[in-house]
């Protein structure tokens, strides 16, 4: 039995099964964990999800932007679904009702601690302790899962509020959490994220730090697993200081789709068999 965690597949599915041909994946022993991007920009979201939710018994997934815009597009929100998306297949597809409830249904943070890991999409901000994060992460997965889903869609876009309070309330609360699971990046030395800034470390504006490098980080107790960050290119003596395992090395844009695996730590690559997308759309 092992258990390994993939990084963004973004509908690239020739390369996820290539890469389960090279772990010899078994379904009925094996596990995998996915960072999430399941779907959009790459060829073949609509396979991509097909596959998944036939692999639901073995696989764990955590939600990322890209899978919450699908959701969006899903509920009706206007905005979205727009010419840079590659979503369609999935919303007019015959079972799209039961694969998008199964999306729906999973969570914003995953937690193993036998093994000693904790998975999210993009990032923590540093004022969260980890079970702070799961209790937030909770808070979101009710609004998902439950009759306030569709109120929730129309309020997932923006930035705001770039702060975090306890006292933050409402669709603003929300959208805050949401917006550190899904699309952190960087965070100023006050403590306020940045989802805005998508470039590697040494390219931001002055005063953001990467997320995971913030003094005084109250979830550093814990290996995080994450994805999200494509260009994030740092040595691995660098990420084992800070306790994190980065997995998004960019497979839809041309790199490739990476895996870990838990048990040992030994990390396996795919290239990606064609150039997908361009980096700037």
């Amino acid at each position: 039995m092992a258990t390994y965690a993939i990084g963004d597949l973004q509908g690239c599915r020739s390369e996820f099964e290539a890469m389960l041909d090279l772990l010899a994946f078994d379904r009925r022993r094996d596990r995998l964990w996915l960072v999430g991007d399941l779907v959009n920009r790459g060829p073949d979201s609509l396979g991509t999800l097909r596959l998944l939710y036939r692999m639901r018994d073995c696989v764990t997934v955590v939600l990322g932007n890209h899978d919450l815009h699908l959701l969006a597009a899903a509920a009706g929100v206007q905005r979205v679904a727009g010419h840079k998306d590659t979503l369609g297949p999935v919303l007019q597809a015959p079972d799209r009702s039961e694969l998008l409830h199964w999306l729906r249904h999973c969570p914003l943070l995953y937690q193993d601690t036998a093994l000693g890991y904790t998975m999210v999409h993009a990032g923590l901000p540093p004022a969260w302790s980890l079970p702070m994060a799961r209790r937030h992460a909770q808070e979101l997965e009710q609004l998902l899962q439950g009759p306030k889903y569709p109120q929730f869609m129309r309020q997932i876009y923006g930035a705001a509020p770039v702060r975090w309070s306890a006292k933050l309330r409402g669709w603003n609360r929300a959208r805050f959490l949401l917006n550190c699971f899904t699309r952190l990046r960087y965070c100023t030395a006050a403590g306020s994220v940045n989802a805005r800034e998508k470039g590697p470390p040494g390219t931001q504006s002055k005063g953001l730090v990467p997320w995971f490098q913030m003094p005084g980080r109250k979830s550093r107790g814990q290996t995080i697993i994450f994805g999200h960050w494509s260009t994030l290119r740092m040595s691995a003596e660098h990420y084992r200081r800070h306790n994190v395992i980065p997995l998004d090395t960019g497979c839809v844009w041309g790199g490739s789709l990476t895996v870990v695996c838990l048990d040992d730590g030994c990390m396996y690559c795919v290239p990606a068999f064609r150039f997908h997308r361009r980096r700037s759309a």
